[in-house]
């Protein structure tokens, strides 16, 4: 894609908002990532890339567009992408933040909407919209294909936020002044930390908003955070214990966040099954399913119980079967859902 920089803002011009780009290990794909920020047709803008300890040659791939004075680039000893993201938007200035990993991308209207949603509502915490999913995945969809939320669908709760009714997708945008208020991300976070911010920002009050656009296209590669679901649960269950932890006891927040965490811990028990059977302990590991089911917990559709019932007449066909449900996994969710329905979803 051409580096080629878009008309510059008005000489003096402040950037309304500042676009923050992780570039660890895509340096072969970040170039495709900023020139979906130099066709925005708000130009108004800042960009920090910022090269976390990457193992690739990101400064290489960046410079070429270096020559739009919108863009730096920064390079830091390897921190994890929460301390990427926070020392990056330290460097800016604009008062909203627009989050863009460096193999994704945004539509040429994403800058220009989301600032019009923030700059007109003081109540909205944050703003998302829906996006393509492409890459490693068995067929390309969006993130958002059912009514967003429990409210009129565009406007999230924190509740809505919380039980992932209301699909947050990471190329949102939010307040400095919030996230300031927040302390950033939490650097102690290895996973989820995407959703851990969101729930923070939406726990200072106001609303979620959605704009019902793909607006930007979310690329999964093979073996990234988002295809594997063990990783993501532990991340979920380690967000609702940070928020329960802000709720009183008898409160109707904390008792959705306890069944959210029974879910989410009866999810990874039967991640962990599944393992201890494609590892090659099939007894215990169906043994360790039985007593998941008895307990009410996991049983998706009818493909599902299907298989169930036949791993308890012939057990060896369970170890195969779910082999091919982990090697789907790893090519993108879709693949998985159809065969075992109800316990994977797409971060952010």
């Amino acid at each position: 894609m051409s580096a080629q920089a878009s008309p510059p803002s008005s000489p003096g011009a402040s950037p309304r908002i500042a676009a923050i780009v992780p570039a660890y290990g895509v340096a072969h794909l970040v170039g495709e990532a900023l020139a979906s920020l130099q066709a925005q047709t708000l130009t108004d803008w800042e960009c920090v890339v910022i090269d976390d300890g990457a193992p690739d040659d990101v400064a290489a791939a960046v410079a070429p567009y270096l020559a739009d004075p919108r863009i730096r680039f920064l390079a830091t000893a390897n921190g994890g992408v929460s301390t990427a993201r926070n020392r990056a938007i330290a460097e800016t200035g604009a008062p909203l933040i627009a989050l863009l990993d460096g193999d994704d991308l945004f539509r040429p209207t994403y800058l220009e909407t989301m600032v019009a949603v923030l700059e007109s509502d003081p109540e909205v915490r944050l703003a998302t919209c829906n996006a393509r999913i492409f890459g490693a995945v068995s067929r390309e969809r969006t993130c958002v294909e059912t009514r967003q939320g429990s409210g009129d669908g565009i406007h999230g709760s924190l509740s809505d936020v919380l039980d992932r009714s209301f699909n947050v997708y990471i190329g949102t945008t939010f307040r400095r002044a919030d996230f300031d208020a927040i302390g950033g991300f939490d650097t102690a976070m290895a996973q989820s930390e995407d959703f851990d911010l969101w729930v923070r920002l939406m726990l200072r009050g106001g609303v979620a908003y959605y704009v019902d656009e793909v607006l930007g296209d979310y690329r999964v590669r093979p073996g990234s955070a988002s295809s594997n679901a063990g990783r993501m649960l532990l991340g979920n269950i380690k967000v609702y214990e940070k928020a329960r932890a802000t709720f009183p006891e008898a409160s109707p927040e904390r008792d959705l966040i306890d069944r959210l965490l029974a879910d989410n811990r009866a999810s990874l028990s039967f991640e962990h099954a599944m393992d201890r059977i494609i590892d090659g302990d099939t007894r215990k590991g169906l043994a360790e399913l039985r007593d998941i089911v008895r307990a009410g917990g996991m049983v998706g559709g009818p493909v599902w119980k299907a298989a169930f019932t036949l791993w308890q007449v012939v057990p060896i066909l369970a170890r195969p079967m779910l082999r091919w449900r982990r090697r789907a996994h790893s090519r993108g969710r879709d693949a998985a859902v159809g065969m075992f329905p109800g316990f994977l979803e797409i971060e952010g």
